[in-house]
């Protein structure tokens, strides 16, 4: 491997992929937390309007996180970004941060939104407590085009965690939030 004043390429290429990332925000300007805010009301909008079945479920939820925009891009490494909101009661308590980074066969950029559902008080907790909540195989996620059944659906009904992902565009195959790192910020001011 080819080492510039022993920096290998690898590591340039994921500072680059980092730095890249780090660009990305879906918060911009002043008073940021109110444009989360709307964001997320129109991402809750837009999720109950589109899959109807899973009104119940996001009703009678602990918490609720709304990612209203999650931006991925790859070129063999690549890395997701975005900001979004945790709500109790539909009311915000808390804003998160959600960062993924990739390796693999993978090339182009997409975007997408996507939620977390909490079912039970110990997988809030858990997720509120933690310095960086990773969403893992203890999530069950659910299709869009199971959507509209989410709210009948008996496995969901038992399942702690439901993450749904949704509204995706772009030029990539595919989206998933296992590995994602959600971190409690301040909204982005820039």
């Amino acid at each position: 491997m080819n080492k510039i004043n022993g920096i290998s390429r690898r590591t340039l290429l994921l500072a680059g992929a980092a730095a890249g990332l780090a660009a990305c925000t879906n918060a911009v300007g002043q008073n940021a937390s109110a444009r989360l805010d709307a964001r997320v009301d129109a991402t809750r909008n837009y999720l109950l309007q589109m899959y109807p079945g899973i009104a119940p479920m996001v009703q009678n939820a602990r918490g609720v996180l709304y990612m209203p925009l999650m931006t991925e891009a790859g070129f063999g490494f690549g890395g997701a970004y975005g900001q979004g909101a945790l709500r109790i009661n539909n009311a915000t308590v808390d804003y998160y941060s959600a960062t993924q980074a990739s390796v693999g066969f993978q090339i182009g950029a997409q975007q997408y939104a996507h939620v977390l559902i909490f079912q039970t008080d110990a997988a809030l907790n858990d997720f509120r407590r933690a310095p960086g909540w990773v969403a893992e195989a203890g999530a069950y996620y659910a299709l869009p085009s199971r959507g509209l059944s989410l709210g009948t659906d008996t496995i969901s009904l038992n399942q702690p965690v439901v993450a749904m992902i949704f509204g995706q565009s772009g030029l990539m195959a595919g989206a998933s939030i296992a590995g994602t790192k959600y971190t409690r910020v301040i909204p982005s001011t820039f």
